[in-house]
This record gives C-alpha cells, structure tokens and sequence, in this order.
C-alpha cells in the first residue's frame, strides 16, 4: 500500500506545526520521522494514520490501482503509540481476542501464540490494569505488530520498555516488519536505526 501526502500541513489555532509537505510512504519500505520533542512527529504520524485531519493539503491511500477510502483505512494500518488507550479492565486475551474483531491477527499466530511471543503468558489471564507501563507497552506492540496490515506505525516504541523489552521490539521488527511500510516516529536512534529514509521535522517548517 503507498501512502501520498500532498501540500499537507497542520496548524493548532494560528501555529503552524508543519506546512506544505508532499511525500509518497511506497509498500514495504521504512521510514523515521524524527525532530526534538514538540516538533510535531506524533501530529504527523496521526495525519498518516487518519486519526487527525489536515489543514491544508491531502493524505490519498491507494494500493495497486485501487484508492482507499480514508473510513477505512484503519483496516490496513496499525499502530502503537504512548497515548493510544488500552482497556484496562480487559484481561490481554480478552483485549487481543476483541482487537481481532476489527483486524485480523497474522496467519499462524494465535491469542496464546502472540501473548508469549511478547513473554505476557502468566499475565495473560490478568485485567491490564494491573500491568506495568512496561508490560502495557508489550501489550500495544503485540496488537500492532501481529495484526495482518500492510502499514506499521510506530510512537516512540520503546517507551516504558527495560533492556528486555528493547530487545523484543528489535526482534519483532526483524522477524514481522518484512514487506510491510513501517513508519517510526522517534527521537532516538534506538528506535529507528533499522529506517532506510528519515523525515527531519525541521525541514518541514
């Protein structure tokens, strides 16, 4: 799937955020969106989302020859971010099994299979709000990483996470971003050193 934004821009009250920005995101490749905190990335990966709407310009999905309609267009995107929301009186099975009402999960993974690929197993049958910001931040790169779309949006992955949990995202991201366009908005490289292409918030202003 490509993702073409043309002469996008964004601007809360009278700040602009960013201006005049055309970029085509092609199948399969990475990208990092990268700039100081405030800078804008989150606003920017939220526009390529379809969370947020622009202020000036368009954001036009097509795959093939094929355009998306932006309704539904989170069928073909995941995310994980620091502001996305679990529901935290959900166990993780519970709130894996309903996320795979809306997307399905990769063919061959299962529920169990995705809660110990992220070494949630024994905290699988808990409700999340017991959960460390560590384990919560498992739980939003399991949903991300294992639902069956082409897009892969990533928030400052890395948040809340230990050395182990570090390493989990760099295997996650060898072993399931393959063929897939992932777009990681950081300010670290830890988190974006795999990107071939890299966004500098600043030249966008």
């Amino acid at each position: 799937m490509q993702i073409s934004l043309s002469e996008t821009g964004k601007r809360f009250n009278r700040d602009w955020i960013f201006r005049k920005f055309s970029f085509q995101f092609v199948s399969g490749a990475s990208y990092a969106i990268t700039g100081p905190n405030g800078s804008g990335k989150s606003t920017l990966l939220q526009i390529i989302a379809g969370a947020i709407v622009t202020s000036e310009g368009s954001v036009k999905y097509t795959s093939g020859d094929k355009v998306i309609d932006g309704d539904i267009i989170y069928r073909h995107i995941s995310i994980a971010a620091p502001y996305q929301e679990l529901i935290e009186e959900m166990t993780l099975s519970e709130f894996l099994v309903f996320h795979q009402k809306f997307k399905p999960f990769l063919a061959g993974y299962s529920v169990k299979d995705i809660a110990e690929m992220v070494n949630l197993s024994a905290s699988a049958g808990k409700q999340m709000r017991y959960y460390s910001s560590g384990m919560k931040q498992r739980a939003k790169l399991a949903q991300a990483f294992f639902s069956d779309t082409p897009v892969l949006l990533l928030d400052e992955p890395c948040t809340n996470l230990d050395e182990d949990g570090i390493a989990l995202y760099h295997r996650l991201i060898s072993e399931f971003s393959a063929d897939r366009t992932v777009i990681v908005s950081s300010n670290s490289h830890e988190e974006y050193g795999f990107c071939k292409e890299r966004i500098l918030m600043s030249d966008l202003k």
